[in-house]
């Protein structure tokens, strides 16, 4: 299956299917969305129906994941065209993708499997190899989020199958050997992250969080943290936005006794994938910043999100955190869901839109006018 590319695409219409029902959705035009001086947006491919996670291997494929459509695609690129390949299809929330040694791990909400060699076959008919079957079947926050850590070792966060509760095995991210084996908690407290990302200096992990439902439109925010070394616990279920106690088990634990967040976010906004921008393209004034994307409120009175966010950061510390790119929200109608970032090899950054089933890229070029870096 192959798709060309379109700059500046409008795509007027698309179908969103959601509990067996078919709902008419606007998709964006191009020409809304808003980004600071010199950058741009761009239709990198739109044939990836509920397209999720976004991962890279070593000769450039693009792996995708779904969160509904139990699909894995592949997309390789030939200039400006895109051929993209169903890697796998009838899985169970296969939202987590990473590529370790060539190999293609896939998280289901049950278990991770891995594809060996996967750039090699990616038209073959491959049988996965079982990783690990032992993960919660819950299905209610049961979309996983995976990644290697420059430790070697394979993280995966494990959301808590609830609004609120106490679940032995979920609500943290945990780590494992590629074979996986040695398994071990490696943050706690962590209600629903689907997305993280390591500081390109220190190697600390930093993960987004999604804040518990049903205290209003403005509590709790969400959340992005910070875990140096194992064993830090951010609070969950006793706990939100490093001061706000649970009014049913707030009571048995301090705030005091927990991580509070490096930056808290908007609230119910839904902070999803995130990156630690490191390429040339963007201006110097984006090296080692933090881009988040927010995939949007669903039961807030006014909806917020929907949007792609920077967290500024000075000496390793967030120190503001504004929007970098929105118009997916006007007016409370919705024309696009941003889900996870991805950095690609000329600096670019891909973006995924699983309402649309769109990856967009956003690039960068100097105005003719402008004298210095935003």
């Amino acid at each position: 299956m192959h798709t060309n590319f379109r700059p500046g695409l409008f795509l007027s219409t698309v179908l969103f299917f959601t509990s067996g029902c078919v709902f008419a959705q606007s998709a964006p035009d191009l020409d809304d969305i808003s980004l600071p001086p010199g950058f741009s947006i761009e239709i990198w491919t739109d044939e990836v129906p509920n397209a999720r996670s976004l991962a890279m291997g070593p000769r450039g494929t693009v792996f995708v994941s779904t969160r509904r459509d139990g699909r894995v695609y592949a997309v390789t690129s030939d200039g400006n065209q895109r051929n993209v390949v169903t890697i796998a299809e009838g899985l169970r929330m296969p939202n987590g993708v990473a590529v370790h040694d060539g190999d293609l791990y896939v998280a289901e909400n049950h278990r991770i499997i891995r594809f060996d060699a996967i750039e090699a076959r990616l038209n073959a008919d491959i049988e996965p190899v079982v990783v690990i079957d032992t993960l919660l079947p819950e299905r209610h926050h049961g979309w996983r989020y995976m990644d290697f850590g420059p430790d070697g070792k394979l993280y995966i966060a494990l959301g808590a199958p609830c609004n609120v509760c106490e679940r032995k095995g979920s609500a943290n991210i945990s780590r494992m050997n590629p074979d996986g084996s040695g398994q071990e908690v490696f943050a706690d407290g962590v209600r629903n992250s689907v997305g993280f990302t390591w500081h390109p200096e220190t190697g600390d992990l930093w993960f987004t969080d999604n804040g518990r439902d049903m205290l209003g439109d403005d509590l709790p925010p969400d959340e992005l943290n910070r875990a140096p070394i194992a064993g830090m616990d951010f609070g969950f279920p006793y706990c939100h936005g490093g001061d706000i106690p649970d009014p049913e088990f707030g009571d048995q634990r301090s705030c005091s006794e927990f991580e509070a967040p490096a930056q808290k976010l908007g609230p119910h906004v839904a902070a999803l994938g995130l990156i630690f921008y490191t390429g040339d393209m963007f201006p110097s004034a984006y090296r080692n910043q933090v881009l988040i994307a927010e995939h949007g409120s669903w039961n807030r009175s006014e909806k917020i999100g929907y949007r792609v966010t920077l967290v500024r950061m000075e000496d390793g510390a967030p120190v503001s955190y504004e929007v970098f790119a929105d118009g997916w929200l006007e007016n409370e109608q919705v024309s696009g869901r941003p889900v996870d970032l991805l950095q690609m090899p000329d600096g670019s950054v891909l973006l995924s839109d699983d309402q649309n089933g769109l990856i967009y890229r956003i690039s960068y070029s100097r105005p003719i006018d402008e004298g210095v870096s935003p």
